[in-house]
Formats: structure tokens, sequence, C-alpha cells
């Protein structure tokens, strides 16, 4: 057996606790955002733990707590002179501001739910079995809204959309929209109000994100959106301009079936517009920052809801161009190309 090297040991320890406490700070993330605490930073910093005990209605003795842990992630900045805490615009963009391109704290509701589900992802690990999205905590479907709207809010209309060659002039002057996989129904709400001439149904699985799609619908008051529980392989309709994808294909058990019926139900001259997270074609590309990140959502909760699907592909959430073209031109599109691109996502356009 190799002797171990100190240098390369402690190396391996330094990150093993800096990566702890990221992994330790993280339900305090989620309690900051819920309490609304980085929310009153941002309002009323530099504050005192018990100004902002008051300001929450929380207990001055927890919140000093919380406010140490932060600062001692940079998340939140501390002033020893006059012993209070306050957010830069940088760490408020990050976490107190929702709408904001940066918001990154709907992220940790999903990673809470990682920890909570554990016990069934080692079942699967042992039994090859899967895990369906809905029998996720509650806490998944909640932080996959909150992580991923503010992207869509900031890129899908001004960046995204006019990628796709010619569908913004198309949604202007009255198309048809299908957005597969639309969860909470972000992506769908984003595009409906941009285009109020186009029409725009949702459609999604889980009933339970529909009912909540359904409520955002009502609450944003526009007439030309609504959403149905349908699968991908089985939505309703025919004749769409355009069928989105957002954050969804590799979850799908079976995505060369899903994308085999959208080319049915889209017009001869429609397009397919896919966003799947940024990956390389080869994995030593994908190991950085980035990757490790999806790598440890796929595990946990992309792949096993493939699995427990009919076919249950399991391309994972880092599936890269290569895998995602040899689906889309196996359900039928002969062309494919990645109309963009951000550090984050691949905006890939079908057409038949």
């Amino acid at each position: 057996m190799t002797a171990v090297d100190p240098k390369r040991l402690d190396s391996l320890l330094s990150q093993m606790v800096s990566d702890m406490g990221a992994a330790a700070v993280a339900p305090l993330v989620v309690l900051g955002d819920r309490l609304g605490l980085f929310k009153a930073l941002a309002k009323g910093g530099p504050m005192s733990a018990e100004a902002l005990a008051d300001a929450t209605g929380t207990t001055a003795r927890y919140v000093r707590e919380w406010c140490s842990a932060q600062a001692g992630s940079g998340y939140i900045t501390y002033h020893e002179d006059s012993e209070t805490f306050s957010l830069t615009p940088e760490q408020a963009a990050v976490f107190a501001q929702d709408d904001s391109p940066a918001c990154m704290a709907g992220g940790y509701y999903a990673i809470a739910s990682m920890f909570i589900d554990e016990p069934k992802i080692a079942r699967a690990f042992q039994t090859g079995e899967g895990v369906g999205w809905g029998e996720h905590c509650n806490c998944l479907f909640c932080g996959t809204e909150k992580f991923f709207r503010p992207g869509y809010q900031a890129s899908l209309v001004s960046e995204w959309i006019p990628a796709l060659e010619g569908i913004v002039d198309r949604l202007q002057a009255g198309g048809k929209v299908a957005d597969v996989g639309c969860g909470h129904g972000a992506s769908t709400l984003v595009m409906a109000e941009a285009f109020p001439n186009s029409e725009f149904i949702g459609f999604d699985f889980h009933e339970a994100s529909i009912d909540s799609a359904n409520e955002r619908a009502k609450e944003a008051g526009l007439g030309n959106v609504r959403f149905e529980v349908a699968s991908a392989k089985h939505f309703p309709g025919s004749d769409y301009d355009l069928v989105a994808y957002f954050d969804c294909l590799h979850d799908m058990g079976d995505p060369v079936g899903a994308i085999a019926h959208t080319r049915k139900a889209l017009r001869p001259d429609g397009t397919v517009m896919i966003v799947e997270p940024f990956a390389h074609d080869r994995l030593k590309d994908n190991l950085n920052p980035v990757g490790r990140m999806y790598y440890a959502f796929s595990t946990m909760i992309c792949t096993p809801a493939s699995i427990s699907q009919e076919v249950g592909l399991a391309l994972g959430a880092q599936a890269g161009p290569e895998r995602l073209r040899r689906v889309v031109r196996d359900g039928g599109f002969a062309r494919f190309r990645v109309a963009a691109a951000t550090p984050f996502n691949m905006i890939i356009e079908a057409r038949p």
C-alpha cells in the first residue's frame, strides 16, 4: 500500500473542512430565507442581532448564532466596531432578492430535500430501483421553482428565445406553445407575460405541481396560459409552433419517446427548445465546481427519477450535447444545434 503523503492529506483535509462547513450552513440559508432574515438585513442593515430578531419576530440568541455562521461563510458581513451585521449589494443579490439573476437561495431548498430523502436513495442504490419525482420531500418542488425562476426571468425572453430562428416574430404575432415538464410554471408564465398574443399550455405529470402552477397563473391574471396534468409522451394538442423543455428532459425515463411525441404534436415548421444543464461530452471536462454540483443533484434526484419511469434511460444532469443530439435525432428531428449557452445552461434548438 502506498504511503500517505502528508501534504496531500493536509490539502484534502482542508478541503473537507471547507466542504463540511458549506454543507452545515445550508439549512441555515433555508432558515434565513423562510424567516426573512436576509431580506430584513438587506432592508435595514447594519443591524444588531437583537434588532434583526425584533424585525423578524424571532429570538435574539438564535439569530446571533445564525448571523455568526453566515458571517463565517462570507454570506453576510460583520462589523466589529458596532457589533452589527449587514449585506453587501452582492450578498443581497444572491440571498435577499428573489428576482435577481444571481439569486441562489432556492438551490438550498433542493439540497435540504437531498438530505431528507437520502434513505430512499440508499435503498435505490441497493435495489437498482428508482425514486420518482413525486416521492421527494416537498421542499424540492418549491426549491426548484425558486432556483430556476430568476434565470428564466433574466434570460428567457431577452436572450434564449431570440437565439431561436424566427420564434420571436411568431410568438409576437400569435403562436401556440407547449411547456412540457413545466413544474410550478415559472417558465410558462414568463413567456405568457412577454407574448400576450400567443397561447401557452404547461404540462407536467406531477399533479401537485400543476395545482401550484394554476394558482400562480390565477395570481398573475394572465388569460393566455393554462396548466394541465399530462406526461411528456402523451400531452394533448397539435400544431404547436414551439414546444419547450426546461431543465427536465434528462429527468425523463423515455426522453426519446417524449421527443417523438413532440414531433407529432409540432407544426411542420415548428421548433423545439430544450434547456439543459451545461455540460461537456467527456467526464474529465465536467470535473469543475458547476459539474460537481450537477452530478450531485443528478445522483440524488435526476437519475433516480428517470430510473423510476418506463425505459429508464437515465441521461443524468450532465448528459452533454452529443448524447442529447442522439436523443433528438432518434426522436425524429433532423436539425440540432446549441443556440446559446451560459455557465449553467445549454439552450438547444431542434427542428424537423
